[in-house]
């Protein structure tokens, strides 16, 4: 485990120093499970999982999986997404009614106006550490 753990503060740039005072925990304990002396306590595991949720805690503890947790990619269906004047409303006010854009197409002076209404296909969620979830 303490080959993992360097490889994680390496990855997460951080010094013993910093990651213990990160998990709360004194900067001794940290030293002796970096070095082989000791092994992890329960509460410096929790402390870890707790400061570091991206984390994975098998790749860390036993060398199963990769280092950091992959995002599950979750179908949301439509009835689950607010509306966009929750998402955004700063734009509440800017956005144009259904009518006046119904309107706006119906005194339109070229008689083959096409009009496509866009609809949100994907959501790219792109995080600090590189990775990313696709929605």
């Amino acid at each position: 485990m303490n080959t993992r753990l360097k490889q994680f503060l390496s990855a997460e740039n951080i010094t013993q120093a910093q990651f213990a005072d990160n998990i709360n925990v004194v900067r001794a304990s940290v030293s002796h499970v970096l070095s082989g002396r000791n092994n992890p306590s329960y509460e410096f595991i929790r402390s870890i999982m707790v400061k570091y949720p991206k984390l994975n805690i098998e790749w860390l503890m036993f060398g199963k999986g990769k280092m950091y947790k992959e995002q599950e990619i979750q179908e949301i269906p439509d009835a689950h997404i607010p509306p966009t004047d929750l998402l955004f409303p700063e734009f509440e006010d800017e956005k144009p009614e259904i009518e006046e854009i119904n309107e706006i197409v119906a005194s339109s002076d070229s008689p083959n106006v096409i009009v496509n209404q866009r609809k949100v296909s994907k959501i790219i969620i792109l995080f600090d550490d590189g990775t990313f979830q696709e929605m």
